[in-house]
């Protein structure tokens, strides 16, 4: 495993990537922690961060263009923006249920989906994780 590919890509897919993994890293102690306490309020408004900067830099990047310049990623990133601002709302509006739906959804779609796609041959990530 080295850095090396990730380092030398563009800052566009750095910030992506690097925001990903931390959202990852988070989303899991999200998920596995007491809900509805100051430490996951705190935490989920970074995550809600991290994941802000995921979706805005994928409309940066352009390395699969399937539409032009547009893949499956944006759909993902234009999913994330609209569903972020919801699952908010639903846990101001103490909706605990609809709120677990979408973060859970995201959680799912946007970090465990998008990631296995990242280790596809000839991505970045498949470079960084098992070696050129």
């Amino acid at each position: 495993m080295t850095l090396a590919p990730l380092l030398q890509a563009s800052p566009a897919i750095q910030l992506h990537a690097f925001a990903a993994m931390a959202a990852f890293a988070l989303g899991i102690v999200q998920l596995s922690a007491p809900k509805g306490t100051l430490p996951h309020r705190t935490v989920g408004w970074i995550w809600v961060t991290l994941m802000l900067a995921v979706s805005v830099s994928a409309f940066f990047i352009h390395q699969i263009r399937l539409w032009g310049q547009w893949s499956p990623i944006h759909l993902l990133a234009i999913f994330t923006l609209i569903t972020l601002p919801i699952a908010v709302w639903n846990a101001h509006r103490h909706r605990v249920p609809q709120h677990c739906n979408a973060m859970i959804a995201i959680f799912c779609g946007a970090l465990v989906i998008a990631g296995l796609f990242t280790l596809v041959p000839g991505r970045i990530m498949h470079t960084v994780v098992f070696g050129p």
